[in-house]
């Protein structure tokens, strides 16, 4: 972290989180945060179901919610974006303060509520951009006061569908009042079945991934993988926020919402090997949960993800980690004699079951 970087972050953490992460979009968007453009090493290149990856190290959804900063944020050192949630209409979300810093943990907790401008604001935004040299796609999400939410979730895809390189079906928010029901076999097969009708109505298919929670039973799991496998989505993202607060030090540790960062990592890597082992490699998987460092993105790429993704270790350790997570990568895989990332994927799984 270069000294300028440690001073922003110190000045942005005396500020409410919220109101913190809103000025840190605004700085990306002034063009005052020095970017370090693509971080394109040749043993870091993969695909990710269909889309070429300069490297394999993505952005979680919830960073750039409306799609403001997707500009710069692919001048940071990414290898892909995902921004949103984006639901049909637009929502304030749950009431203020809903996000809180567990420093102590490394970790955040927040109860957003898919607050978002809605997909017609988002989708005039991502029309309007220019093309990046990495993919940007869109998490899909439904509106709290829905009287189908299933349906949502198609609704947004044919709305932006044209704009992204790809799409995210978001059904393991803990923060939307019975969102996670639709996890369910039955209810999971009917939304996704909507979903995929309406990628195959667009100008050009895109990829459609579905996003799961780390807190279901190995038996639930089973059937989600089942019912991805059949239903034909493009891969699985491993996984959302967390409910559990096991071992945390903040005094917010018992704040209502979605655990996420460093306490995550166990957890939602465990679930990631679950799901290689019950998918046999058929299905590309992307890891996500307190990644902080190269070593936890090599962690989880052998316990059986292609790609991954990160959010909350930013809020500690600023846009500079990017492209330190991306050559700490390539050494690590260069140390055990790996030509490319996907020649280590899952190759770890093992220890993780």
């Amino acid at each position: 972290m270069t000294p300028s970087e440690r001073i922003a972050l110190a000045l942005l953490h005396r500020l409410e989180p919220e109101r913190a992460h809103a000025l840190s979009l605004v700085a990306l968007r002034a063009g005052v945060v020095p970017l370090p453009g693509p971080v394109a090493l040749l043993r870091l290149a993969t695909g990710l179901a269909g889309l070429p990856l300069l490297n394999p190290i993505g952005l979680a959804a919830g960073f750039d919610k409306n799609a403001q900063g997707v500009a710069a944020l692919s001048r940071a050192g990414f290898g892909f974006l995902e921004v949103g949630a984006a639901t049909p209409q637009p929502q304030a979300g749950n009431a203020r303060p809903r996000l809180y810093r567990l420093t102590e943990d490394r970790a955040a907790i927040n109860r957003f509520g898919f607050n978002n401008d809605g997909m017609d604001a988002i989708a005039s935004r991502l029309a309007k951009r220019r093309q990046t040299a990495i993919p940007v796609g869109l998490n899909l999400g439904a509106n709290k006061t829905s009287s189908d939410r299933a349906a949502d979730f198609a609704t947004v895809l044919s709305v932006c569908g044209p704009y992204v390189d790809f799409a995210t079906v978001n059904v393991s928010s803990p923060n939307t009042e019975q969102l996670r029901d639709l996890q369910g076999p039955a209810a999971l097969t009917a939304l996704l079945a909507g979903v995929l009708q309406a990628r195959a109505n667009l100008p050009r298919p895109i990829p459609v991934f579905l996003k799961i929670a780390p807190d279901l039973a190995s038996d639930d799991l089973a059937r989600i993988a089942e019912v991805a496998l059949s239903a034909g989505v493009s891969g699985i993202i491993a996984t959302n926020t967390t409910l559990a607060r096991e071992g945390l030090q903040s005094p917010h540790r018992d704040e209502a919402g979605g655990l996420s960062g460093a306490p995550l990592f166990e957890r939602s890597t465990r679930v990631l090997a679950q799901l290689s082992s019950l998918t046999e490699g058929k299905l590309p998987l992307i890891g996500v949960g307190g990644i902080a460092s190269a070593e936890d993105a090599y962690a989880k790429i052998r316990a059986g993800a292609s790609a991954v993704q990160l959010y909350t270790a930013l809020v500690y350790s600023g846009l500079s980690l990017i492209p330190r997570i991306a050559r700490g990568l390539d050494a690590l895989l260069a140390r055990d004699g790996f030509t490319s990332v996907a020649e280590a994927v899952g190759t770890d799984r093992a220890a993780w079951l």
